[in-house]
């Protein structure tokens, strides 16, 4: 009998320890007994616990425990402590559902890394993505390309553009969005465009390296040899230099200063006595590290600039005050590009290149944002004879171009029947030949010349970057507008009659063309009357 009462108790003291997450419970008569002594017939019994409180009276009834509060957050080891040994442990059955401490209550519900950024295109349309903070410009570039359904010629950027300063400048592949981010003001934000001539300082270093602007830092003055300009700059034991006159903005004034400049690798530097280059006669105007170099998009007028060749190098710590941007200005457009491109080798060095062979690693691997399309060059269009039984590559230009016009001709034939308007007149708007350019991406309708030049100079004034254009002065007429060395061309698309149909050409008839694809197609191939082939469209694009 006192062994079965004992068993009771002893129960009923480790269900209390239990329900009250290990710790001594608060003041219960059943309890009490739990610990006391019991006098059987022969021999006395008594529990090996601590005592909690005296034992009550011996002729007070024991009480079933009642229910108890179980706390949210149990310390495990100490649960681990006080658990009579007569219990088994239970092990847990969801251990993924746990707290890292192996809790069984639930952890809490843990915050994204994640970060908002919005993205907006040239004609104010914007796109919100959803990033991690380690993410990467070159990939924000292909998620973009990937949801927009574009090309992935690996010429797209992230443009940080600052509406009030009027600077922007192309974000580098390997900087991280969200702290680029982070850094700028409220009013500013991240555009998404093209720009060719990200990297073609590589491929053609001699049209962005002057040779009277490149020399060695020491006094020699000796210029470096042209095969080994980049590897000058890669290196970062050389000590190559970019030199020449700027104007430089005096602070607080608009007032400009000429100076004769030297960009190295510690910074940006102008000599206080005519060119000389003695360290006595240096002065730091800006550093690399802290700084980036903007291109300064508001025009001559607003800081009554001598050239409209302005850029600006901005601290990073700078966010509207313009009290600490270093505005400069170049005599040409060549001289700009030399400074600008020369701060990004300076600063990156090595980065740089390794920014630019990722693409060329890339190609035999299909990226996870990529879209499985093709861009169309130079070197993917041929002129095809599909007249017999098996296809051949037309190589006589001749022939080729013949062939084109054959097509061209039976292809307006077709959309003549097409026409359900049934007109005569092959001007008719709804003939498929006078309409089919407009779904190209080269084509920009009505835009003003001065708009053809924005487009142009904001995807890099590469060579063969081109768009067309309805002609202001001329209905009938188009514009091709073609950027080489730097410079930006325009050439008139003008319509000629013959044996009652249209072509269009761009030398006055002696080249005929049924449309513009055509037109555009063939001076992707041949340089004709151009001073280039036709390389890379401008493009815009709808997020």
């Amino acid at each position: 009998m006192n062994s079965s009462m004992e068993s009771v108790y002893s129960t009923q003291a480790d269900t209390a320890l239990l329900l009250n997450n290990g710790h001594t419970p608060p003041h219960h008569h059943h309890q009490h007994h739990a610990h006391g002594a019991y006098h059987g017939h022969s021999q006395t019994y008594r529990r090996h616990t601590p005592p909690l409180h005296p034992s009550p009276p011996s002729g007070e009834r024991p009480r079933h425990s009642q229910p108890m509060h179980i706390q949210a957050v149990r310390c495990l080891q100490a649960e681990h402590q006080l658990r009579p040994a007569s219990l088994p442990a239970i092990p847990n059955p969801f251990p993924e559902l746990c707290s890292p401490t192996g809790s069984p209550i639930l952890s809490p519900i843990q915050t994204s890394d994640n970060h908002i950024v919005k993205v907006w295109t040239e004609d104010g349309a914007g796109k919100v993505v959803e990033i991690p903070a380690d993410m990467t410009t070159r990939d924000v570039c292909q998620l973009l390309v990937y949801k927009s359904h574009c090309v992935d010629d690996n010429a797209w950027s992230l443009v940080e553009h600052h509406p009030i300063l009027g600077l922007e400048r192309c974000l580098e592949d390997h900087e991280l969005v969200v702290q680029v981010q982070a850094s700028m003001s409220s009013d500013s934000k991240f555009l998404f465009r093209k720009n060719y001539a990200k990297y073609e300082f590589f491929r053609n270093p001699l049209n962005f390296f002057p040779e009277q602007m490149v020399a060695w830092c020491q006094e020699s003055d000796g210029s470096i040899p042209q095969s080994q300009l980049l590897q000058n700059f890669l290196n970062s034991s050389s000590c190559p230099e970019i030199q020449g006159y700027l104007y430089v903005k005096e602070p607080g004034r608009k007032s400009w200063k000429k100076l004769y400049m030297f960009l190295r690798r510690s910074g940006l530097y102008y000599s206080t006595k005519g060119t000389s280059k003695e360290p006595r006669h240096l002065q730091l105007l800006s550093d690399l590290e802290d700084s980036n170099i903007f291109t300064v998009i508001t025009g001559r007028k607003l800081h009554n600039a001598p050239t409209d060749y302005q850029f600006c190098i901005k601290p990073n710590k700078a966010r509207s005050d313009c009290k600490e941007l270093k505005m400069l200005c170049a005599e040409d457009e060549q001289s700009r590009t030399c400074w600008m491109t020369a701060f990004r080798l300076f600063k990156y060095g090595m980065v740089l290149y390794q920014n630019y062979n990722v693409p060329q690693q890339r190609k035999s691997t299909l990226s996870p944002f990529s879209a499985p399309v093709r861009s169309v060059s130079e070197n993917s269009l041929v002129a095809m004879d599909f007249s017999g039984r098996t296809g051949r590559v037309i190589d006589n230009p001749v022939e080729a171009q013949s062939a084109a016009v054959e097509e061209g001709q039976t292809w307006r034939k077709r959309s003549q029947r097409m026409n359900v308007l049934g007109s005569p007149s092959p001007l008719h708007p709804s003939s498929l030949s006078t309409v089919i350019h407009r779904t190209q991406v080269w084509f920009h309708g009505r835009i003003m010349r001065d708009e053809a030049h924005r487009m142009i100079m904001q995807q890099g004034q590469v060579d063969g970057l081109f768009l067309l254009r309805d002609s202001q002065s001329n209905p009938r007429a188009f514009v091709l507008t073609l950027c080489h060395h730097q410079k930006i061309k325009h050439f008139q698309i003008l319509p000629c009659e013959e044996d009652g149909q249209v072509f269009f050409s761009l030398d006055d008839g002696a080249t005929k063309f049924t449309d513009l694809i055509h037109l555009v197609e063939f001076y992707q191939l041949n340089k004709g009357v151009l001073p280039c082939k036709l390389k890379h469209p401008c493009t815009a694009v709808a997020l």
